[in-house]
């Protein structure tokens, strides 16, 4: 033999943060993402008038429900099988997208065509991944 064996190594490639890191993560991510969120709706909804009571309380509510919502996509659709694990995931975007364009003043018609628009080209990203990465019952192959 002239060349050496390949050596044997681990299936995955190994993970460099330890279990705190992604904890915080999976919490921390959501959190910051639900804060801008919060403030870019109540910044469209305010149109760039005086910043009010009602105006902050109406972003941080946004916040709050966007911070609930993305951590039980996030925790429960994953568990689903992989036609609705996009669904859920994009439907969720798609929605997001919408409400914030129609706090812009715009039609109900043109953010929900919007939302269905966004929705409908996250579902092909997430489908595909998840259909070239994982097999019928949910279990990845790479």
């Amino acid at each position: 033999m002239a060349h050496a064996a390949p050596a044997g190594g681990f299936a995955r490639t190994p993970d460099v943060f330890d279990a705190k890191v992604h904890t915080a993560a999976r919490y921390g991510i959501p959190v910051v993402l639900g804060l801008v969120y919060g403030y870019w709706a109540a910044a469209n909804r305010r149109d760039g008038g005086p910043i009010t009571g009602w105006n902050l309380l109406f972003g941080f509510v946004t916040a709050i429900a966007f911070i609930v919502l993305c951590i039980a996509v996030a925790t429960f659709a994953p568990l689903l099988k992989r036609e609705l694990h996009s669904a859920v995931k994009s439907g969720f975007a798609g929605a997001a997208v919408g409400f914030l364009y129609s706090q812009t003043g715009e039609s109900v018609l043109r953010s929900t065509a919007l939302g269905m628009a966004v929705a409908a080209g996250i579902f092909v990203v997430f489908f595909y991944r998840y259909y070239t990465r994982e097999d019928g019952a949910g279990n990845r192959i790479r």
